[in-house]
């Protein structure tokens, strides 16, 4: 796949997505939000829950969920620290990691919280 047609694919996949948190009542706060150590594709929030979701997309839920490497999940977590320090809570603000993974088809498989230990 080139980077402009992956580079589309992946802007395909989170629209899919955030169309699914949306039906389900989340209210769409940034896309693809770059703080100083990396990006967070889709946050989201829901009576006062901060939920950052990273958009995988492969040929199979197996495939897309084994792309997000520990060194990638690493830095979403600072990421997302760094996020939350400039919400009125801080980092004391109600949070999850979610991983939204679509196959080839265009399903989705979303993982909540799935950076705990």
């Amino acid at each position: 796949m080139s980077g402009k047609t992956a580079y589309l694919a992946g802007l395909s996949a989170e629209d899919q997505v955030a169309r699914l948190y949306e039906t389900h009542g989340y209210h769409l706060r940034a896309r693809r939000w770059r703080g100083r150590g990396g990006e967070i594709d889709l946050i989201f929030e829901k009576s006062g829950e901060i939920t950052f979701v990273e958009v995988k997309k492969s040929r199979d839920f197996d495939t897309a969920v084994s792309r997000v490497s520990l060194a990638q999940r690493a830095r979403i977590l600072q990421t997302g620290d760094e996020y939350l320090g400039l919400c009125p809570m801080g980092l004391a603000t109600p949070c999850r990691y979610d991983l939204a993974a679509l196959n080839q088809i265009g399903q989705i498989h979303i993982i909540a919280n799935a950076f705990l230990e």
